[in-house]
């Protein structure tokens, strides 16, 4: 039988001191699957569907000694894949989250590694860690998703964002609400079924 989604979450999150989101997003097809593939299971099958709507992976990470569980989110968008749908992405972005951390990465660069000799000016623009990494060959993925829990615990410990401050409490709530829901259960009386 499955678990509810509030037991499902309790149970991933026990032993975690820190729960972080790594959302990956940007256009079909530019390997977000494919990197996260490779750093969870350090493994890349080269053919796949496209990734569905929304794919949720979990991963636990140390960070400074601390227990971390990292939600991974990829988002599927279907459009065509251009450097220059970057503006559109991080200006959206920037409109409804303007402080939380951002990286920019160039995967596929084991196609052709004359890429990594050109300048992008789009993470200088705006002061953005850039990394050049391969999904297919791992080049720079351990690395890449490291360095973005690092970032995410680090904002989540010192951010002042309002949204941010809300989304503690809906999770402080969610996990009153798992916490009483368990309670119950231990409580309750086991119920016998009635002799003939």
């Amino acid at each position: 039988m499955a678990e509810a989604p509030e037991e499902a979450r309790a149970e991933a999150a026990a032993g975690a001191e820190e729960t972080v989101k790594i959302i990956c997003l940007g256009d079909s097809a530019v390997g977000k699957s494919k990197l996260l593939e490779r750093f969870l299971l350090d493994g890349f099958r080269p053919q796949q569907l496209s990734t569905f709507a929304l794919t949720l992976y979990k991963h636990r990470a140390r960070v400074d000694g601390r227990a971390v569980l990292v939600e991974l989110w990829i988002l599927y968008l279907v459009r065509k894949v251009t450097y220059k749908n970057l503006n559109s992405w991080y200006k959206e972005l920037r409109e409804f989250r303007p402080e939380i951390p951002c990286i920019v990465v160039a995967n596929k660069i084991d196609a052709d590694m004359k890429v990594t000799q050109k300048s992008f000016n789009f993470a200088r623009k705006f002061s953005l860690p850039f990394y050049f990494v391969s999904a297919a060959d791992g080049t720079n993925v351990v690395k890449l998703f490291n360095d973005a829990i690092k970032l995410a615990v680090a904002y989540k410990q010192n951010s002042g964002d309002f949204m941010d401050e809300v989304m503690r409490e809906l999770e402080s709530f969610d996990l009153q609400k798992s916490e009483s829901l368990l309670d119950q259960e231990e409580s309750c009386p086991e119920e016998n079924p009635p002799s003939a």
